[in-house]
């Protein structure tokens, strides 16, 4: 879906030309600024609703799933740090240490039930 969507965008790019702000956003208009915060949750709720989804999803919501699979992946906190484009990986850590502090407990759980294995 992401890879249409990038098609799309570039699409746009070259009809539009030297007019064409290249930032690479998710959400941009056809100029290729960036769509209004508004316009997107608006379109996503209306969606939501289509779908009978209920609970209360913002696109920031997407940022926070896709590092959680990140963090279950057990892809390191640099590479996410950087995915996300937070400068400081502290910043990285305060949001998610707690995912990051549930799967050491979880690997150290499977450690001991390797070593009971083994012995």
């Amino acid at each position: 879906m992401l890879k249409r969507h990038e098609v799309k965008q570039k699409e746009i790019k070259l009809q539009n030309g030297p007019r064409y702000v290249d930032n690479q956003f998710i959400f941009a208009k056809n100029d290729g600024h960036p769509q209004l915060r508004k316009v997107v949750e608006t379109r996503l709720k209306r969606l939501l609703k289509k779908a009978g989804i209920e609970k209360n999803i913002t696109p920031h919501s997407f940022r926070h799933t896709h590092t959680s699979l990140l963090i279950e992946a057990g892809v390191g906190v640099k590479e996410i740090q950087q995915r996300l484009g937070h400068t400081d990986i502290n910043t990285t850590m305060n949001i998610y240490a707690h995912m990051t502090t549930n799967m050491e407990e979880k690997a150290s759980h499977q450690l001991s039930k390797l070593m009971k294995d083994f012995l």
